[in-house]
């Protein structure tokens, strides 16, 4: 796991990040974009273990998930997680080669990008407005009545 701190002169609009990818090579681009794009503080994790336990020590605004990665292949289970972390969870971004192995009611967590993706469209998904998860809509449902 690698904490990284962007220039200075970064506008900080994205917030800071945590990305789950195993692959190397593509973590430090996803970092490199982030941290370019503004966000004042971005965590690199290779491995469902690395991602909790970057979660238990900070939250993050933004999770960047590669969802097969190679401790488990069902790598959405982060951000069935993530989106009970309070009432304002992380915007999730789904990065991986195979969308439609993604089941629907996770992919409508947060957003699906196909890899490979444009750096724009990285920046424009985490930008994004926040999604809300089954059990928040269940407890909303439930509190509202």
């Amino acid at each position: 796991m690698t904490t990284t701190k962007p220039p200075k002169q970064a506008d900080r609009k994205i917030g800071t990040a945590l990305v789950v990818e195993d692959d190397p090579i593509l973590a430090l681009s996803i970092e490199d974009i982030l941290l370019e794009a503004g966000s004042p503080h971005v965590t690199v994790c290779s491995s469902t273990k690395q991602a909790l336990a970057a979660l238990e020590k900070s939250k993050p605004d933004v999770l960047v998930l590669d969802v097969h990665l190679v401790d488990r292949d069902d790598g959405w289970a982060v951000a069935e997680l993530v989106t009970e972390l309070g009432p304002q969870p992380p915007r999730i971004v789904f990065s991986t080669g195979n969308p439609e192995a993604i089941p629907q009611d996770i992919a409508e967590l947060g957003t699906v990008l196909a890899k490979p993706y444009a750096p724009e469209a990285l920046i424009s998904a985490v930008a994004g407005t926040r999604r809300t998860g089954l059990l928040a809509k269940i407890k909303g449902a439930i509190t509202s009545d």
